[in-house]
């Protein structure tokens, strides 16, 4: 049975800071919008800021409905299931906000996150979410599954990239300055990064 919690906070964060991968999800206000659902990785880009707020690094990509819809609603859900050890999900619903390179906040963020380095990996926000709701389940039907290592092809990707050239790839693709239903998504030009 589930149970709902006050806070982020003792077996809830510890659960939460050791899951290697978690899940977001959010959508636009239009009924015929598309939903978005997003796995999320790399060691050392999530972090538990205090026992309602939640932040990861928003990390280059092909797209950027995450940013889009909390631009438009700020409405989000973050998920993690236990892969080992004890069967558990943890969601955490609430309002989330892209925080960009030039915001005055975003130093602030980033010391959030000691153990990874942005630079190669095309940061381009870093997303903090205000729980509302937060939530365990059983997760008795979620597989066991070894988490091995994470995958170095993002950071070699994106480690070629300057902020010139990283504002290029951004504009050639379609869904980051504009999401799949239209919406407003990465403001571009690309602020220059600060790390």
């Amino acid at each position: 049975m589930g149970k709902t919690y006050e806070r982020i906070d003792g077996r809830l964060r510890t659960f939460i800071e050791a899951q290697p991968l978690f899940f977001t999800a959010t959508a636009p206000l239009a009924a015929d919008g598309t939903v978005n659902l997003s796995p999320k990785g790399l060691k050392g880009s999530f972090a538990v800021v205090d026992d309602l707020t939640v932040a990861y690094l928003d990390f280059a990509g092909s797209n950027a409905e995450t940013i889009a819809h909390l631009r438009e609603n700020g409405r989000i859900t973050l998920m993690w299931c236990a892969f080992q050890g004890p069967p558990n999900i943890v969601r955490v619903h609430g309002r989330g906000e892209p925080v960009f390179r030039d915001d005055p906040r975003f130093r602030d963020l980033l010391a959030h996150f000691p153990d990874i380095a942005p630079a190669p990996h095309g940061l381009r926000a870093i997303i903090v979410v205000t729980a509302e709701r937060i939530r365990d389940t059983c997760g008795y039907a979620v597989p066991f599954m070894a988490y091995q290592e994470d995958r170095d092809l993002h950071a070699k990707r994106f480690a070629r990239e300057d902020d010139a050239s990283l504002d290029a790839y951004f504009r050639r693709k379609e869904h980051i300055g504009t999401s799949l239903d239209g919406l407003p998504g990465l403001p571009l030009p690309l602020p220059p990064s600060t790390f």
